[in-house]
């Protein structure tokens, strides 16, 4: 195990990584010579089915499957009805497409005709197998899986595919069976672990699951992030169960730093900050490993706790031990904020700009530093910089727009800003969207409260969040009852970030109008011991 590979964006962001190397991939120069080639070829010749067959497979590879499927459809049109390799390939890539694209159906029929010529083909087979089961097509699927393992009784492929078919048919001793035989192939690969916890999480043996990630994890480096996101996600919804199995993993494997790592980081998630400070003190403290980014990890617990004097000596620790230290510039200027030193954390916030002159999150800290010091065009021009290299930054849109309505009494222009809240991208139920607050302060008061109420109804708010943002809407809206009641069941559910309870004034998106109810401290208080 390769426990320097462990970064927190790592971890949370394997997909857009995956993504970004995809089209990486696709705009290097010999990439890119290769499709004016083709280009170029088939605009001489639109019907170059040999062309388009390659183009297709091109844009295939990188994720870009709508033009394959344009290319790979009229390949087939133009390529005579008698070359049936080349038949076969382009199918066999159109399959591919459209099980990529969830269109199964289509992946059946093209499975089809792939399999009436080349009669007992292995890998269409089990194309063929999945489709139908996610089609619930499950009869057709257990045949095709069948079929495979009668050609490879060591088929791997068959023996979980048929042990998700005894999911679906309640035979899950038969499934544990099937799963555990297809393991014992190849325990030492950790492919094998990944596919029989999904047969675990299929079966609803969330326990077994979480085990199988860990192991995973234990035996090679292959499906790290992928098994580290999927600890996380069972972690929103199974969380004690998760910390159960990190914590046996570390008493099995005491000296394993990366298992305390990312308990340390799914408590952090989950704002349970003392357990996470006590994972990462271990892992320094025992010189289990060492890098930048734990004290940064811990400064930010210590900031959520609101214990500022530690989380700034951590913040420095880490900002001097690497040049790669943007991100803790940025830490540390929240931080001197929340200390009440605007001017050190504008400097902070410059320093870190001087390294990347495009990094939002620095832009983000600067302009609030610039309006604790009351420089608000400086500060409205700041998030409009941040705002050019990320235009979907709801929480930057509404810092703005507070700074023009509040400050620089630019009430129109606040509108203009709260409408692009409006138009961005988001789900109506991602809490991040931040329309419901766009809404209020347009004065669109039902819709805000719909959104609201969509998010409280549809997402389970497994660490309080929900219901702090709950809180900050109606204590911005004036319903202090309301404002209290969610205080009270955010904390409950262990949203523990003190930071934002007591010290947060910005956006406004925040629970400042109701601090001074004597009923907001007597509530904090109540739950005190989540900010120990």
């Amino acid at each position: 195990m390769k426990f320097s590979t462990l970064l927190l964006s790592t971890i949370l962001a394997t997909a857009p990584l995956a993504s970004n190397a995809q089209k990486s991939s696709f705009n290097s120069p010999i990439t890119q010579a290769m499709m004016k080639v083709y280009d170029q070829t088939i605009e001489n010749n639109p019907r170059d089915y040999d062309t388009l067959f390659k183009r297709a497979s091109e844009y295939y590879k990188h994720d870009a499957y709508n033009e394959a499927l344009q290319d790979v459809n009229n390949a087939l049109r133009y390529m005579p009805s008698d070359d049936h390799a080349l038949r076969y390939q382009a199918l066999m890539l159109r399959a591919n497409i459209y099980d990529m694209s969830h269109r199964y159906n289509e992946a059946v029929s093209d499975l089809n005709s792939v399999l009436s010529l080349a009669p007992g083909n292995y890998t269409a087979t089990y194309l063929r197998a999945n489709a139908n089961f996610e089609l619930g097509n499950l009869e057709q699927s257990k045949k095709d899986y069948q079929a495979l393992y009668k050609q490879n009784p060591r088929s791997q492929e068959a023996l979980f595919g048929l042990a998700r078919i005894a999911v679906k048919e309640n035979n899950l001793g038969v499934a544990d069976e099937l799963s555990n035989r297809a393991v014992e192939l190849t325990p030492q690969v950790s492919d094998v672990y990944m596919r029989r916890a999904s047969i675990r999480s299929l079966a609803g043996n969330i326990q077994g699951a979480v085990d199988d990630y860990i192991l995973a994890i234990s035996t090679d480096n292959r499906n790290n992030p992928r098994a580290l996101n999927e600890l996380v996600n069972l972690s929103k919804t199974n969380y004690p169960m998760v910390m159960s199995g990190l914590t046996n993993a570390i008493r099995q494997a005491p000296k394993v730093g990366m298992f305390y790592y990312i308990r340390a980081m799914i408590a952090q998630s989950h704002c349970s900050y003392a357990s996470a400070i006590a994972d990462y003190d271990k892992i320094i403290n025992d010189h289990l490993y060492s890098y930048p980014g734990l004290n940064a990890a811990l400064a930010e617990c210590y900031y959520a706790l609101g214990k500022y004097e530690t989380a700034l000596l951590n913040a420095d620790y880490a900002i001097s031990a690497t040049d790669d230290n943007v991100p803790y510039y940025v830490l540390k200027s929240n931080i001197l904020r929340a200390m009440k030193q605007p001017q050190e954390a504008l400097e902070c916030a410059e320093k870190a700009l001087e390294k990347n002159p495009d990094a939002p999150l620095a832009l983000r800290a600067k302009a609030l530093a610039q309006v604790d010091l009351k420089q608000y065009t400086e500060a409205s021009v700041s998030l409009s910089e941040a705002l050019l290299t990320d235009p979907t930054d709801a929480y930057n849109l509404m810092l703005r727009a507070w700074i023009m309505q509040d400050f620089r009494k630019d009430k129109a222009m606040a509108e203009q800003l709260y409408q692009r809240v409006l138009e961005l991208d988001y789900d109506f139920d991602n809490v991040h969207s931040l329309k419901g607050f766009a809404l209020l302060f347009l004065g669109r008061e039902t819709e805000a409260e719909n959104w609201l109420t969509t998010l409280l109804d549809r997402v389970d708010d497994y660490d309080g969040l929900i219901n702090y943002y709950a809180a900050c809407f109606y204590a911005q809206k004036g319903s202090k009852d309301l404002a209290l009641k969610h205080t009270a069941v955010s904390l409950e559910k262990g949203y523990a970030n003190y930071h934002n309870w007591m010290d947060d004034n910005a956006a406004p998106i925040n629970v400042a109008p109701i601090r001074s109810d004597k009923r907001f401290k007597e509530t904090i208080d109540r739950y005190a011991i989540l900010f120990k």
